[in-house]
């Protein structure tokens, strides 16, 4: 899927999908003065903690600051014709006569929780045939894992900017503050992640790291803050959330039972054909 730019600021997109969205159950509330639903996968709603790497705090600045670094008109010039040089795909970056100069940032989703979209119209009309009466209908889903997308961007272009197009272009209607834009980049054989800030040029990080993704890569995730903000989300969200927990308790449960009813079976067994002395 592409989307035409009429000018810089406005990012041009393409689209890259993995696989499709994976369904789980539907839950429905018509008390609420917001009517969605949400369809859910097997995973879990929280994520697993998983060990982070510990970055070089003195390399990951180093590369900080080189990509905030003001370049003069000829080293932007000089920079383009290299990172051209290097570039296998028609994934070009273009000076303007102004200074500024636009080029692709590969955006990959590594989302936990699942996002919102509107609900398709059906003409007006619920199910039972009545008029929604200008009820709000949203459709919850989780992205694929390997979602990624191309966005034509500009130099002036901030990562708050991009995580807006983003969303824009999904038509996910969460709150932009949620997610956050990520760096991603592997040096001797570790891997570095940084949160970048909302002011930062993702399209000039680009042009200094080159367009080797091992060096640079952007990664689009939860705006993690310590704890889980639950009053940005609606209160059919919520309910939602505690039926995934309610149902990933259940299967915990029963898988607990099974095991100590197998391992129970197995102690009775071996009891039945001992002799006793």
């Amino acid at each position: 899927m592409k989307m035409a730019s009429s000018s810089d600021k406005t990012p041009s997109f393409e689209m890259t999908w993995g696989s499709s969205t994976s369904s789980g159950y539907c839950s429905e509330d018509d008390s609420d003065s917001e009517f969605e639903q949400y369809f859910t996968a097997r995973t879990s709603f929280f994520p697993k903690s998983r060990k982070a790497n510990v970055p070089d705090k003195r390399k990951q600045d180093e590369q900080t600051e080189s990509g905030k670094q003001e370049l003069t008109a000829v080293e932007v010039v000089h920079k383009v014709k290299e990172y051209n040089a290097q570039v296998n795909s028609n994934l070009f970056m273009n000076v303007n006569k102004d200074g500024s100069y636009t080029g692709f940032v590969k955006v990959q989703f590594k989302l936990a929780r699942p996002v919102s979209v509107p609900a398709p119209k059906k003409g007006g009309q619920d199910v039972g045939g009545r008029r929604s009466g200008g009820v709000k209908r949203r459709t919850s889903f989780y992205l694929p894992k390997d979602a990624s997308k191309h966005l034509h961007i500009s130099s002036r272009t901030t990562s708050r900017e991009v995580i807006e197009a983003l969303l824009k272009k999904f038509t996910v209607v969460d709150n932009p503050g949620k997610f956050a834009l990520f760096e991603r980049s592997e040096r001797h054989e570790q891997v570095y992640i940084r949160k970048l800030s909302d002011d930062e040029r993702p399209l000039r990080l680009r042009l200094c790291a080159g367009p080797n993704e091992k060096v640079l890569s952007f990664v689009l995730k939860e705006n993690e803050t310590g704890e889980v903000n639950w009053h940005a989300f609606s209160m059919p969200e919520l309910k939602n959330f505690l039926l995934i927990l309610q149902r990933e308790e259940e299967e915990h449960v029963k898988q607990i039972v099974q095991r100590y009813t197998l391992a129970r079976a197995k102690m009775l067994e071996a009891l039945s054909g001992s002799t006793p002395g």
